[in-house]
């Protein structure tokens, strides 16, 4: 949740989130060629998959502070909100991922959208992916999430990240394709 202005470090650092919020008075700049210095934190990476690469760019060239609504135009934020909404809407968004997902299957998706990001190939992801659906078919959170819809309650899934997260990269290879 970005409610002010977010600048040089102060933009890059959120970067590698799930999920950005704004309010609508935050600002954010990359105005590291304004410094005589380069982007950092990772942000050559993160940045041109988040908004394109013209966007990175042109912010990065230019390194000029832009508004809110340029950010959410551009991919950067996800909404935008009233300064004092702002927090209730990035909490209310947290509690819906953590009443309804399971934790394990998060972490998993996130590792697998990352991963993938770079594939070369669709089919990488594909094998990814059913290698996970797998695992977590088999898991107490699978049944739990089965259960739990078909008697209309809410879930508890038992499995918990610090435990119970499968290993789908063991011996991964992606082999090429024929």
């Amino acid at each position: 949740a970005v409610n002010g202005p977010a600048v040089g470090v102060g933009a890059t650092m959120q970067l590698p989130m799930d999920i950005r919020l704004a309010s609508t008075e935050a600002r954010f700049g990359f105005v590291f060629a304004r410094r005589g210095i380069t982007p950092e934190a990772c942000s050559s990476w993160f940045l041109p998959r988040l908004v394109g690469m013209q966007t990175a760019l042109e912010w990065c060239y230019s390194g000029r502070v832009f508004n809110a609504q340029e950010a959410l135009e551009r991919g950067l934020v996800r909404s935008l909100h009233a300064p004092d909404d702002l927090l209730p809407a990035a909490r209310a968004l947290a509690r819906e991922i953590v009443d309804n997902a399971a934790p394990v299957s998060v972490a998993l998706t996130r590792q697998l959208m990352w991963r993938m990001a770079g594939a070369e190939h669709p089919m990488i992801a594909h094998r990814a992916d059913s290698r996970a659906i797998q695992a977590r078919g088999a898991s107490g959170d699978s049944k739990e999430g089965v259960e739990s819809f078909l008697q209309k309650r809410p879930p508890a899934f038992p499995n918990a990240v610090s435990t119970d997260l499968p290993d789908i990269w063991a011996g991964w290879s992606a082999p090429p394709f024929a």
